[in-house]
């Protein structure tokens, strides 16, 4: 099976990649020709007796790891005892066909306004022709936060016992009713629903935004990319796929069992932008808005979308969007504050690897992980591929620092879809997850060092001592119910027991969740931030919100779009480390004001109100 490193081209690219190729061959057999004459030239000519000089052979020098205490505590998986019996079902019978590999998101958010996070996962399904069985249909699942590490279903009483094969997940007060509404991607039909007083209702006709019956939508968020108050939606496509398509691929791992097919042998598609009209319906504009990017030579579209993340990368006021694309280059759409993006991604160093090849790319998360102002953009890769570090440098480039830090070589072996930035101890640096699984379930057959099933991985932000070192969090440091081995896709965070610390929810494909309860007790201080803000937008997304820590500026960003598929709690999340007083944070509004507010005392959640 090939898989990015291989990087298979379309048959439509054929053509231009011969004409390159052959030319290529044109100029190495001129090189090989001028370097064969110097080469003989060299050896002809006469040299100056050199007395032999033998020099000690000296080993290259290990970047070493600092020797450093890592907090201790544990994540405790609350799955069961919290009433979480959900199973995601992938419908694989031994066709191999792409989406079942997949995976789906999960969204912490509340939807009943009790000011806790309830928890719902998208589902998949069955395929069609498996109708004719006993099984029960695979629907989502909507589990309420009851308190106390208690969830209850009340899918069916939300009317969200809704049968498609589900892949992504964004939640939004879309109408600024003050209910949180869903839309939910799939691979045909999407969905929105609308929130009325916690029971959902199919308002996606109506509104314009289900999208083609022969898509495949993966990522999905909302943000308000033309600052009138109103959210608009993003939506991102995967491959132009089909069954039948699927099926006349013939894969192999071994030259003989069937596999999965690689994003590789399907094109790209285009994604939607839907502009919100403030009236309940939406306009598809990605087209007027710059969003169709084709590849030069052929016209082929080239995004595969699998992440997705809004933040204003160059601090302009005004919300960009990162794209993360699987075996295509990234992309970066500068928001050009009159309804418009230009593509900057490979001007700017986030399209490629080091050698200039696009990567398996998953999952995405932002972050200021330096507590300074050089954003961080995080991105799993296939197998064999390490994460993407992608640090901004001033208002300039990105660089990818991911071997610098550590994290390169740590992560090289796993795929990684989830990603997210969280502050797990509360010192006050952002730390890195990542939830990891194989596509195929047989690799290990081929490949002794992968297995299907592979362990999250925690990883410590070492600084500020060593602000460039990212350090692997073993078992004895964080629990064993964390490190245990599953097929990880989605991933969010929230503090679904309100103690300050982030809890985490990983999703598995075609398995259980894990529900892992963050069980700290370093004595360190925290804030939470929840902003209610003026018009539609009342949630604040998009908004910025600042803390000054001596030398240190915290940021966080409103944008529950995080990791993969998946939304976590549109919730500001401090940790303060021993800082027991703040005096202000700083506030920018998601219109580009910016508001000072004093802080009382830390250790608690508080509400910031903009009228």
């Amino acid at each position: 099976m090939n898989r990015p490193g291989d990087h298979e081209v379309y048959e439509g690219e054929d053509a231009a990649i011969a004409s390159a190729f052959k030319k290529s061959i044109v100029v190495i057999f001129a090189l090989l020709a001028m370097v064969s004459i110097v080469g003989v030239g060299y050896f002809l000519w006469p040299k100056p007796e050199v007395e032999e000089q033998v020099g000690e052979l000296v080993a290259p020098v290990d970047r070493g790891v600092p020797e450093v205490e890592l907090p201790r505590l544990q994540f405790k998986d609350m799955t069961e005892s919290a009433g979480i019996d959900f199973v995601h079902v992938n419908g694989a019978q031994g066709l191999k066909l792409l989406p079942e590999t997949m995976g789906a998101g999960v969204a912490c958010f509340d939807f009943d306004n009790d000011l806790d996070a309830d928890l719902l996962f998208v589902n998949s399904d069955y395929w069609p022709d498996d109708e004719g069985d006993d099984r029960p249909r695979a629907t989502l699942r909507l589990y309420e936060n009851q308190g106390d590490w208690n969830f209850k279903d009340v899918t069916e009483a939300a009317a969200l016992n809704l049968n498609f094969y589900g892949m992504g997940v964004a939640v939004a007060d879309y109408d600024g009713d003050g209910w949180r509404d869903l839309f939910l991607t799939s691979v045909g039909r999407n969905y929105l629903l609308k929130n009325e007083s916690g029971v959902f209702s199919d308002v996606t006709s109506e509104a314009g935004v289900a999208g083609g019956e022969d898509e495949w939508s993966t990522s999905c968020g909302w943000f308000d990319y033309d600052r009138d108050g109103h959210l608009d939606l993003l939506v991102g496509n995967y491959v132009d796929w089909s069954r039948e398509l699927n099926l006349q691929l013939k894969p192999t791992l071994d030259g003989k069992n069937r596999a999965y097919a690689p994003p590789t042998q399907f094109k790209g598609r285009f994604p939607y932008l839907y502009h919100n009209n403030g009236d309940g319906t939406f306009e598809e504009v990605a087209e007027a808005a710059g969003m169709h990017v084709r590849n030069p030579a052929t016209g082929v579209p080239v995004p595969k979308a699998l992440g997705t993340s809004f933040v204003d990368f160059n601090q302009d006021g005004w919300v960009d969007v990162f794209v993360a694309n699987d075996t295509t280059p990234n992309l970066l759409f500068e928001n050009k504050k009159d309804g418009t993006f230009d593509e900057i991604g490979q001007l700017l160093g986030v399209a490629f690897d080091g050698r200039g090849m696009p990567r398996g790319a998953m999952g995405i998360d932002a972050a200021y992980h330096r507590n300074d102002e050089n954003l961080s953009i995080a991105i799993g890769n296939f197998a064999d591929e390490a994460t993407s570090l992608y640090v901004l440098q001033g208002r300039g480039v990105f660089t990818d620092e991911s071997t610098s830090t550590g994290l390169g070589p740590q992560t090289q072996e796993e795929l990684t879809f989830g990603v997210l930035w969280l502050d797990y101890d509360l010192d006050g640096r952002l730390d890195f997850l990542a939830a990891n699984g194989h596509l195929e379930n047989e690799i290990e057959k081929i490949r002794e060092s992968q297995r299907y099933e592979q362990m999250p991985h925690l990883f410590w932000n070492a600084g500020p001592e060593n602000p460039d070192e990212f350090i692997s969090v073993d078992e004895a440091h964080c629990g064993e119910d964390l490190c245990r081995p599953m097929v990880g896709r989605g991933s969010a965070i929230a503090d679904f027991d309100g103690d300050g610390d982030l809890d985490v929810v990983i999703v598995g494909c075609g398995q259980k969740p894990r529900l892992l309860r963050n069980d700290q007790d370093l004595g360190n201080h925290w804030l939470r931030v929840r902003l209610r803000d003026r018009g539609k937008n009342w949630e604040a997304i998009g908004a910025q919100i600042q803390i000054q820590l001596g030398e240190e500026r915290l940021t966080r960003v409103i944008s529950p779009t995080r990791s993969y598929l998946s939304q976590s709690e549109p919730v500001a999340s401090f940790g303060l480390g021993q800082a027991s007083e703040i005096e202000q944070i700083a506030v920018v509004w998601p219109d580009g004001e910016k508001v000072d507010y004093p802080v009382e005392a830390v250790d608690q959640m508080i509400e910031i109100t903009r009228e």
